[in-house]
């Protein structure tokens, strides 16, 4: 069995409430922090613990903490990223309900490394009944003396707040967060300045994912040098991963990065095999927003070597060959799976969800659900596809925020491993019944 971190405990009974949790060493994070640990010793640790955003772009979590300005009498904050909507991911979900408590603790010995006297939990607004399980907890967590005023006996104070959004993916981007939590449209900033200078009300930010924040309990308990001889390189410590599709054991596993691909998916202490005796056809590894790559990609290296749950194997190749393992979100489809219909539900999620506010994104993300909606309607052209192509093309890196960017990509990626379904779709159309269904929708 691999090693767990933030899942240990996730089945104990009673562990949502504070007493249990305290019993299987909650909490103590927070003591050794406020207790025996400087602020800049904590940001030291996180820094040598290698420990990567888990939200999607991976950026080391020390490094991002150590850019936050310290102006003089200005209040900083930080930002907990719960608005967990990319497709296929669903960990943070599962953290939160099963384990509120780690969540809580991991944002208290987070905001006192960072000097941090009121925190904020953005969640989205589909997640309401887990408001309840958080707001619960943050109770328990004042009733036992970890937030509120002096901390403790330590002289430190800290405020946690919860904000519920109101279901924009948008809203995910950071500076689209900040945004919301002002009370204004989510639509994301032009960064420089970026929310480490200007971030909530105009002062020093930080905004962490919620896997993120949980991680820095086990690595201050621990330290980070034991953080980082877990996993493998520059992909340090576990990842939680919500495995989904055509496997016998869907669910959220935590891993220890570097186990092989093909382990994931075939062994029976995680994905358990493709479902039905069926073939693997093809993999996202990251939420929908990442490269789909085919079954002999997704298993191998162009070298021959397997590939590994890891940044840097994930990605081996670029976008021609390899993927990003973005927020864990692995998505995984056998032989029966037609990625013509499955681009398009990714498709018409974009174009959805596109704030508007640049026309890359906006026009782009329509055309390509309108362009899709012809081919699988039967009234496809071969130009077409090459028009797919081409429009990705102009949306990718001329956006704001990258939610273009992600709607690129798995256009690109499908017409790049699967064009002759493209083309089969234009010659022998076989998907008029679906296309029905979302016409029925959109008239509804």
């Amino acid at each position: 069995m691999g090693k767990k971190l933030l899942l240990e405990h996730d089945h104990v009974p009673g562990i949502q409430g504070y007493e249990v949790y305290r019993q299987h060493g909650g909490y103590q994070s927070v003591e050794k922090a406020v207790k025996t640990m400087s602020p800049e010793a904590i940001v030291e640790e996180v820094k040598k613990s290698g420990l990567r955003g888990r939200g999607g772009a991976g950026f080391p979590t020390g490094m991002k903490w150590s850019f936050l300005a310290k102006p003089e009498g200005v209040a900083r904050y930080l930002v907990c990223n719960a608005d967990e909507s990319e497709p296929g991911t669903f960990k943070d979900r599962y953290l939160m309900s099963r384990i509120p408590h780690l969540l809580v603790e991991g944002m208290i010995t987070s905001s006192f490394a960072l000097g941090v006297n009121t925190a904020f939990i953005y969640i989205r607004g589909e997640y309401y009944y887990i408001v309840r399980i958080l707001e619960n907890a943050i109770a328990e967590a004042y009733a036992n003396g970890f937030l509120g005023k002096n901390i403790l006996g330590s002289g430190y104070n800290l405020d946690l707040h919860v904000q519920v959004g109101a279901g924009a993916y948008i809203c995910g981007e950071e500076t689209a967060l900040l945004e919301s939590l002002e009370g204004k449209r989510g639509n994301p900033r032009i960064k420089p300045p970026f929310p480490a200078i200007a971030g909530l009300y105009g002062c020093p930010t930080v905004v962490n994912n919620v896997e993120t924040i949980a991680a820095v309990v086990p690595i201050v308990n621990q330290g980070g040098d034991a953080y980082a001889q877990i996993g493998i390189g520059k992909s340090a410590g576990t990842k939680l991963i919500s495995a989904s599709g055509h496997i016998n054991k869907p669910g959220v596993y935590e891993i220890e990065m570097g186990i092989t691909v093909e382990d994931f998916i075939y062994s029976d202490e995680y994905c358990g095999g493709i479902k039905n005796g069926k073939k693997l056809k093809a993999v996202v590894a990251g939420g929908s927003s990442v490269p789909i790559l085919p079954a002999d990609k997704i298993l191998t290296l162009a070298n021959g070597e397997k590939r590994l749950m890891s940044y840097e194997s994930l990605s081996d190749g670029g976008f021609g060959g390899g993927t990003m393992l973005g927020s864990g979100g692995f998505i995984v489809m056998d032989e029966t799976t037609s990625i013509v219909e499955n681009l398009f539900t990714f498709a018409r999620f974009y174009h959805h969800e596109s704030c508007g506010q640049c026309s890359p994104c906006r026009e782009g993300t329509a055309w390509m659900e309108k362009i899709l909606h012809k081919i699988m309607d039967g009234h496809g052209t071969l130009a077409d596809i090459d028009l797919l192509w081409e429009i990705q093309a102009k949306i990718e890196g001329n956006t704001i925020c990258p939610l273009g960017d992600a709607a690129a990509w798995p256009v690109a990626s499908a017409i790049r491993h699967f064009r002759s379904e493209f083309e089969e779709y234009v010659s022998n159309p076989k998907s008029v019944k679906v296309v029905r269904h979302y016409d029925a929708m959109q008239n509804a």
